[in-house]
């Protein structure tokens, strides 16, 4: 005898991102630079002196401090976790479950739905139209499916546009006892369009980031979310205790001083995807989607997969997103180094 999962669990399968050694690695959106070594100096000489014989502080009371600091935001309204998903999941935990409905709109990020199904949430799905931008019919659209919860990615995965902050606010003026949630995992990239400035006028929305690209700090798995205190106050009824390491939490206030050295990697990581966009726009057969996040939505010509795996051979890992975007590939903006590898590769493959 062996015991059993609950029912329809193993109807889905483990969410995998391959992880392969190769001269390329240009699949995860990772940023391909290093915070500077004055950050990890300063990170080493603060990790050897935590009490790690102890519990972290289970309010995180300074890094959420700091964060509401630079966003002009209350610590109350402030709230971390081990990477983006995790805040994406303790928000599902405590405003959707079984019963309660999540509408996305997609192409997007594929993992709202999964987290949603793994919440027992009923998962509704809109489509964006064909530039991928939110507009008033897709208002129309979440007014009349009244979810308990609406995910809004910007700039979008994997598209990389950013949705306008007025349909947002729209959105959330239409559906006042609902949770919008804004994914801003590379928000950082497209600033003007954050929906920051949607907080000082609604309390039903939650703006999520990730130290993951900004901060170039993938491996640290920390993430945060800005909403009004009670949507906070709901999240730490869900948390398991001492959810965030000390080692975690020290690395996001140490990075936080190093806020000019991480924009200046931002800076260099936008311009190898401006190169790749425009590249990608003259060769024939390929269409490129414009981006404003670190990495570029492209249509081959031919077999997508075909091409994926050509560019394997040549030491390049990109993303297949076939499943997400037909026919699409999704090109991380890698070091100058990597673009070079990438654009000649794809320009053999393409013949």
């Amino acid at each position: 005898m062996t015991a059993e999962p609950r029912e329809g669990l193993r109807d889905a399968a483990p969410y995998v991102s391959p992880q392969l050694d190769v001269v390329a690695r240009l699949s995860t959106n990772e940023s391909p630079h290093r915070l500077p070594e004055t950050f990890f100096d300063e990170l080493a000489a603060a990790i050897r002196d935590l009490p790690l014989n102890r519990y972290p502080d289970g309010s995180m009371r300074r890094l959420r401090e700091e964060l509401a600091a630079i966003h002009g935001w209350t610590p109350e309204g402030t709230w971390a976790a081990n990477g983006s998903n995790e805040i994406l999941a303790q928000l599902l935990q405590a405003y959707g479950g079984p019963g309660r409905r999540a509408l996305v709109f997609e192409p997007t990020y594929p993992m709202h739905a999964r987290i949603g199904r793994l919440t027992h949430t009923t998962v509704e799905r809109g489509s964006l139209p064909a530039n991928f931008e939110l507009t008033g019919a897709e208002v129309e659209v979440a007014r009349e499916t009244a979810p308990d919860v609406v995910f809004v990615c910007s700039p979008n995965n994997p598209t990389g546009n950013p949705q306008p902050s007025t349909v947002v606010g729209a959105i959330a003026a239409a559906l006042p006892v609902s949770l919008v949630i804004v994914d801003e995992a590379y928000g950082e990239f497209a600033p003007a369009t954050s929906a920051r400035p949607l907080l000082d006028r609604f309390d039903n929305v939650a703006v999520v980031r990730t130290f993951s690209k900004a901060f170039a700090m993938a491996g640290a798995r920390v993430g945060y979310v800005l909403a009004a205190p009670t949507v906070v106050g709901d999240l730490g009824l869900v948390r398991l205790p001492y959810h965030l390491s000390a080692p975690s939490q020290t690395a996001a206030i140490v990075a936080l001083r190093h806020r000019t050295e991480a924009r200046q990697l931002l800076d260099a990581v936008r311009r190898q995807r401006d190169r790749i966009a425009a590249e990608l726009a003259v060769m024939p057969g390929v269409t490129v989607f414009p981006s404003e996040a670190n990495f570029v939505l492209f249509l081959p010509p031919g077999d997508a997969a075909a091409v994926w795996q050509r560019l394997l051979d040549r030491g390049v890992l990109i993303r297949d997103m076939t499943a997400v975007v037909p026919g699409a590939l999704r090109v991380t903006a890698g070091s100058e180094q990597e673009t070079d590898l990438f654009l000649r590769s794809l320009k053999e493959v393409l013949g």
